[in-house]
């Protein structure tokens, strides 16, 4: 069975801050946590919650985000991924999040040039720190509408034209099926690029089981292919999140 690791943006919205949050996922026996953006937050709190319960970090996202595909936003891009990576070293996180932003209305080679660009030049900043950086796709049907990268196909190849190991992939398992693809498919022979999947259930981004995914087919696929990190539960529950984890423990046994 693979460890899970919980968004804490959509789980644990019982309690207020990240540390309630951190703490109440340790009460119910979770090894790792997610958050997305840092800046403004009670980063003190999240760290002193990590500390007491043993709890890891096991994602956060690269804040600001950034626009890829746009050169004159890259350095401060850069900049920020110099004070994420600070952070995510202080905090022992070990991976750090980004996508590629919205379509431009400029060639797409022109694009994805330049979120090569970014991506190298991100690369040589994080030599020296912890973490590294994980590029996500997005779908472009339901959630990001007009994002840049909604195949995983493609985030992959611009993973591999980078070419650092600061650099690899997240799969979003979710995102890939609402886009039609399949995990057996795009994954093939690339596994060792992902060093994260997160999950949640089609349709509906819930919990896993309230759908109509196969998760004990899915997973087994992800066995079969070499993956054996952790799952991230990025899905917004139906239920109270102490029920809700109940019914991803049993889909996902």
């Amino acid at each position: 069975m693979f460890e899970l690791s919980v968004n804490l943006e959509w789980l644990f919205g019982e309690r207020d801050d990240l540390g309630g949050r951190v703490r109440a996922a340790a009460e119910l026996g979770l090894p790792a946590v997610e958050v997305w953006g840092w800046r403004g937050r009670d980063v003190d709190s999240l760290q002193q919650a990590l500390r007491e319960t043993g709890v890891e970090l096991q994602t956060m996202c690269v804040d600001p985000m950034g626009t890829l595909v746009d050169p004159a936003t890259h350095d401060v891009f850069l900049a920020a991924v110099e004070d994420s990576a600070a952070l995510a070293d202080r905090l022992g996180c070990p991976y750090l999040v980004i996508t590629a932003g919205n379509e431009r209305d400029v060639p797409r080679v022109e694009q994805r040039r330049a979120v090569v660009s970014a991506l190298t030049r991100a690369a040589d900043v994080l030599v020296g720190h912890r973490a590294v950086l994980l590029l996500e796709n997005l779908n472009s049907r339901v959630d990001h509408v007009g994002t840049f990268l909604d195949s995983t196909a493609e985030c992959l190849d611009i993973v591999d034209e980078v070419g650092s190991p600061q650099v690899a992939l997240l799969y979003d398992h979710y995102h890939s099926l609402v886009m039609g693809e399949r995990p057996e498919e795009v994954l093939a022979g690339r596994v060792d690029r992902v060093r994260h999947v997160q999950i949640a259930d089609v349709p509906g981004r819930h919990e896993p089981g309230t759908g109509t995914v196969d998760w004990a087919h899915e997973l087994s696929v992800l066995r079969d292919l070499g993956y054996t990190g952790r799952l991230g539960l990025e899905c917004t529950p139906t239920t109270a999140t102490a029920q809700a984890l109940a019914h991803i423990r049993r889909a996902t046994s």
